[in-house]
């Protein structure tokens, strides 16, 4: 396989021998993304609670790219989750945040500890880590970091209230620090996935069919026939994007929201 960077005739994204912190690396969206990295030639420390699946996923990649692949397995949102992957991987050029959005429900249902869950999981946890590594990002004046939220956050979408909340609050917070850290060639993005074949948009689509008599098969047909393009997203599309985003070539692009839905979304702004 010719990896971008590596002498192939494509696009030279300019990233070969970096170092890429891969948060749930090792399925869906995550991989997609870390796929995409090693492709372009960047070292990879994948993220992810299961531990078996991380280091099989890591196995594949190294033997199919020829990067250096590390894993950390660890639950993103224990405390010490930080700290245990900076003493695998002290330094990185590259954090792609990203992680399972908390469960669909009605917000009745919702109590103080599942909100504050919910936060933690998708609002502070990427935050702390961001912490964790920015600043040596700012020293050696290069870094990008890539969020991975939500379409949800400019469309809100029913049953996913905790998720819609918690990662505009992200959106919200990194919005100001990307301005902040730009002029040391710190780049702060946001990738919002639609609807994109994963197992997460199947469980998604399952507790919508189960609450209006519908199989999940049917609920994902129509969320295809009410995309403009008639389809989902397919993982490697937005693999791409994350490559590009932090590429040599994305160092005037910050601060700023990636809507990747097909069309869905139907402003302007």
């Amino acid at each position: 396989m010719a990896h971008p960077g590596h002498g192939s005739r494509g696009l030279d994204l300019g990233i070969a021998g970096r170092t890429a912190i891969v948060c749930g690396g090792n399925a869906g969206l995550g991989l997609a993304c870390a796929t995409a990295l090693a492709q372009a030639g960047v070292n990879l420390v994948l993220v992810a609670r299961d531990g078996d699946k991380l280091n099989r996923v890591a196995r594949q990649l190294q033997d199919d790219t020829g990067v250096a692949v590390r894993t950390v397995a660890v639950d993103l949102t224990t405390p010490d989750a930080p700290e245990r992957i900076h003493s695998v991987c002290a330094q990185a050029d590259i954090l792609v945040n990203n992680g399972g959005g908390p469960p669909p429900g009605d917000f009745r249902d919702w109590d103080r500890a599942q909100w504050a869950s919910a936060l933690d999981a998708n609002m502070v946890t990427p935050i702390q880590l961001i912490r964790t590594y920015v600043d040596g990002m700012i020293e050696r004046r290069w870094g990008r970091i890539l969020n991975i939220a939500s379409y949800s956050a400019k469309l809100p979408l029913p049953l996913l209230g905790l998720s819609n909340g918690a990662r505009a609050g992200l959106i919200g917070f990194v919005s100001g620090l990307a301005r902040e850290v730009a002029e040391h060639g710190v780049t702060i993005n946001n990738l919002l996935p639609g609807n994109f074949h994963t197992e997460r948009l199947e469980r998604y689509a399952t507790a919508v069919g189960a609450r209006t008599g519908r199989s999940a098969a049917e609920v994902l047909q129509e969320m295809a026939r009410n995309t403009p393009v008639r389809r989902v997203g397919r993982p490697e599309e937005l693999g791409a994007w994350c490559a590009f985003l932090a590429s040599e070539h994305s160092g005037y692009v910050t601060a700023q929201n990636f809507l990747l839905d097909g069309g869905t979304y139907p402003g302007v702004y």
